[in-house]
């Protein structure tokens, strides 16, 4: 659906984007992660074709954006970090203008803004002035323009930033809805919202990706399991070995003489929970003397700052 290869962008002697490529797949919701001045923004800025690249392209299915840009921004809804609002418009006229300047059809205009309104919870300011609206319903209004012209692919920068709280939940169950229906590809320094929202997420760090981190792939099907047995080390590690879904076992410090403590690695499967009772089920057969057993996930967090501290 959407291709970067090898993207650069230079700002005078400042290099802001160096030969970032990756592709991202119709229907994938795609968090993009990065310390202040890392490139974030000026990678949505190549996406959405804002800005050219020094070197590089970006494909919106076989079109290149170098090559064909009208073609290729007619499939993307862009809400920049601040979003485009005419504040003197009132909310309804506003998306109507947006409508029209995205060649929609004026026959269907009507129907399309109040779909618009009805998904993005906008019909009790429709008639407010876009000036008076609070940061939460203009950050509605944005992600409401980025959708007239039903693009298949949304580009999100820093959608929640500034809100409260409550709007913040509010934006992230937006974004969650159009998931269903759009490729989305969204900024934001709240890792707890990538890691709720995405199931991908890339990294940048000095202009650099320096992770493409997509929990479906095989390499991160796995899961990591914390264990108390007791009994001899080496005994326990051989029969953990020969059990159903269990890929590797290694010994820990212990903690208490005479018990073992060992990180257990088993094939996820469909998700962690079935992988957890397919575990526990085998170990319960096995005779060993199961004292403590639990999963150690690996926080976005932690994902985040190994891969900017190489």
């Amino acid at each position: 659906m959407i291709r970067a290869e090898h993207l650069t962008k230079k700002y005078g002697s400042l290099t802001a984007l160096r030969d970032v490529s990756f592709r991202i797949e119709k229907g994938e919701t795609v968090g993009l992660l990065g310390r202040n001045g890392a490139g974030k923004t000026t990678l949505l800025s190549l996406l959405t074709g804002c800005f050219p690249p020094e070197d590089g392209d970006v494909f919106i299915g076989e079109k290149s954006m170098m090559g064909e840009p009208a073609a290729c921004k007619r499939q993307i809804g862009f809400l920049p970090e601040r979003p485009p609002l005419y504040d003197e418009m009132t909310t309804e006229s506003y998306l109507r203008f947006v409508c029209e300047l995205r060649e929609v059809r004026k026959q269907g205009i009507r129907e399309h803004v109040e779909e618009i309104l009805a998904l993005c919870g906008l019909q009790e300011v429709r008639g407010r002035v876009l000036g008076h609206l609070s940061k939460g319903y203009r950050q509605r209004a944005g992600i409401a323009q980025a959708l007239c012209g039903a693009p298949e692919i949304l580009v999100l920068d820093e959608p929640t930033v500034g809100l409260d709280p409550r709007q913040t939940v509010e934006i992230r169950e937006l974004i969650r809805r159009l998931s269903g229906e759009h490729t989305v590809i969204f900024s934001s320094h709240l890792l707890s919202e990538v890691q709720q929202a995405c199931t991908r997420v890339i990294i940048l760090d000095e202009g650099r990706m320096v992770l493409d981190y997509d929990a479906q792939r095989p390499e991160n099907k796995e899961i990591k399991v914390r264990l108390s047995i007791a009994g001899d080390e080496k005994t326990v590690i051989s029969r953990l070995r020969h059990l159903d879904g269990v890929l590797g076992a290694e010994a820990l410090p212990r903690e208490e003489d005479g018990v073992a403590e060992i990180r257990l690695t088993a094939a996820r499967g469909e998700n962690s929970g079935e992988a957890l009772e397919r575990l526990f089920r085998s170990l319960a057969g096995s005779g060993l003397a199961v004292r403590m057993m639990r999963e150690e996930r690996e926080s976005l967090e932690e994902i985040f700052l190994r891969a900017v501290q190489g």
